[in-house]
């Protein structure tokens, strides 16, 4: 048994920005954070355009940023949520900076300022297009000079440990509190049990529950699975945003995510034909929300049969997109395009999950002592779909915000010890090892083409009652495989990932009417373009 403070599940923005900061508060604390790949694997590292943040006061202010959070949430937004995260933005971005976060500068020193659809100002700071990398690398430093941190990369959490495991309680929704977690050793194969006073879940999104998506392997959906069947509120996980712009591939699998900055400095979409076509859907054309430019390509590729549409970066300033964009530029030059004289084939691709764990402004969730920040929650900030970099912001705010609310907690020390003590090691008598791993990747392959096809960019209602017969056939073939199997960490990610296909399909076949991210064409009281003709 191992025993912390304060338990913490990912290490991406919002797990180490809220560790570091308890180890600032409280140096005597315990504080371990677990993930499941290497320590600086998360949805952080891979974030390219930025981070939304009013910094030039000359030319924006936080009302139009509020504004343009609100506008994109399409009236699903907290209004309280974004106004605080918004004006919190720059006291927790200088830390992150204190932090030794590096970003691009102007010759006078001033931060440079990119623009991304759904903004009306230039407000997205940036290191060059790898800003998550950056981040994380900074974050990780400080967080490895913390005596009371300990990182145990390769753990593997299996379920939290909530007041049911103990010994003569039940379920008690009134007061349902979280103990820590089980956790799979990935190097020993044993699961440990860990117990803390308080928990975070900060493991990201669950992009893996499509066949195509711009997150890493281990956006699964884990946190957001293991609260859901510790009896926790999770709610609008109908809310998925697709990211128009990929690198197509003729391969399932993590896609290369072509930033939404490109199109910010004057990148433009085409068919493959080289006809423009964003026009006819928005105003904004190719600076328009996410949801509007995904929604566009899609219906786009329906009419034309083909596999994807063309990035136009021709007319770009040759020096200047090397600059900003040097690791785009290689990717594409790797791939066999070169973007100054051919267009850069894209698609669009899961990316964002607007969706997840409940919580209040401290980032606490319906559950005692367990706490949740990031892309696997529904803090009220994005409404029904992302402002596009407004997502690593939250995780700073929710991050500090979180962590004074534990330090708070700590300092009154009001645990229920004696339930802390009596919680059980993990049991796997009876259960053997599976000596063919062929049926778990089987169904994963499975569900996610399931998804793809039936619950994807835009749904109907013929096809979501489809995807909820499919969904429950897979379910029960997972519960048995569960049910008698040594877990493993590609079990697991399994059973999670139809978890979440559960809570996306149920939520959306509740929907009344299209919101943001969320289309139904049986819904539609708007037409997909502007003259009112698909």
């Amino acid at each position: 048994m191992i025993k912390a403070d304060v338990l913490v599940i990912g290490s991406g923005i919002s797990g180490l920005s809220y560790a570091i900061k308890i180890s600032e508060q409280l140096p005597e604390a315990k504080i371990i954070i677990v993930t499941k790949a290497d320590e600086d694997e998360s949805n952080t590292k891979y974030a390219q355009g930025g981070l939304a943040v009013v910094t030039d006061f000359d030319n924006d202010n936080f009302q139009k940023h509020i504004d343009d959070t609100l506008r994109a949430g399409d009236g699903e937004s907290n209004p309280e949520v974004v106004k605080m995260v918004i004006e919190e933005g720059p006291d927790r971005f200088h830390e992150l900076v204190e932090w030794g976060t590096h970003f691009d500068t102007e010759s006078g020193g001033d931060f440079k300022l990119g623009r991304e659809g759904g903004h009306t100002e230039n407000r997205i700071v940036h290191h060059k297009d790898i800003t998550g990398f950056e981040i994380e690398r900074a974050l990780l430093e400080t967080a490895n000079k913390s005596e009371n941190i300990e990182i145990l990369a390769h753990h593997y959490v299996i379920d939290l440990i909530t007041q049911h495991h103990v010994p003569g309680k039940e379920w008690d929704f009134k007061d349902n509190n979280c103990y820590g977690a089980y956790i799979l050793d990935e190097h020993t194969k044993k699961i440990k049990k860990i117990t803390a006073k308080i928990t975070l879940v900060a493991t990201g999104g669950a992009g893996h529950v499509y066949k195509n998506t711009t997150n890493p392997v281990i956006a699964t959906g884990d946190g957001i699975a293991f609260v859901h069947r510790a009896r926790g509120k999770v709610s609008n996980m109908q809310y998925y945003q697709f990211h128009p712009t990929a690198l197509y591939s003729k391969r399932d699998g993590m896609l290369f995510l072509i930033s939404e900055a490109v199109r910010g400095d004057g990148a433009k979409l085409r068919l493959k034909n080289g006809e423009k076509f964003m026009h006819k859907y928005d105003e904004r054309e190719e600076l328009a929300s996410r949801d509007i430019v995904a929604r566009a390509i899609d219906n786009e590729l329906k009419i034309s049969g083909d596999d994807y549409v063309g990035l136009d970066c021709r007319e770009m300033n040759r020096e200047k997109f090397m600059e900003h964009f040097p690791n785009i530029y290689k990717k594409c030059m790797d791939e066999g395009i070169d973007p100054f004289s051919q267009l850069i084939p894209v698609v669009p691709a899961c990316h964002y999950l607007m969706g997840g764990i409940d919580i209040d402004m401290d980032g606490q969730s319906s559950i005692k002592n367990l706490f949740a920040v990031g892309e696997c929650t529904n803090s009220g900030l994005h409404g029904a779909n992302r402002l596009a970099s407004n997502s690593l912001l939250e995780g700073l705010v929710f991050g500090h915000n979180a962590a004074m609310k534990t330090v708070e907690l700590l300092k009154a020390n009001q645990f229920n010890f004696d339930d802390l003590k009596a919680v059980p090691e993990w049991n796997e008598e009876g259960m053997k090892i599976l000596d063919e791993m062929v049926m778990v990747s089987y169904l994963r392959r499975q569900l996610q083409e399931m998804m793809s096809d039936l619950v994807s960019i835009v749904r109907s209602n013929e096809r979501l009652q489809l995807a909820k017969r499919k969904q429950q056939e897979i379910f029960e073939a997972v519960t048995e495989l569960y049910n008698y199997s040594v877990l493993s960490p590609q079990l697991s990610e399994l059973r999670n990932l139809v978890n979440i296909s559960y809570l996306i399909i149920k939520h959306s076949i509740a929907m009344k009417e299209n919101k943001g991210s969320f289309y139904n064409k049986d819904l539609a009281t708007r037409p997909l373009t502007l003259s009112g003709k698909p």
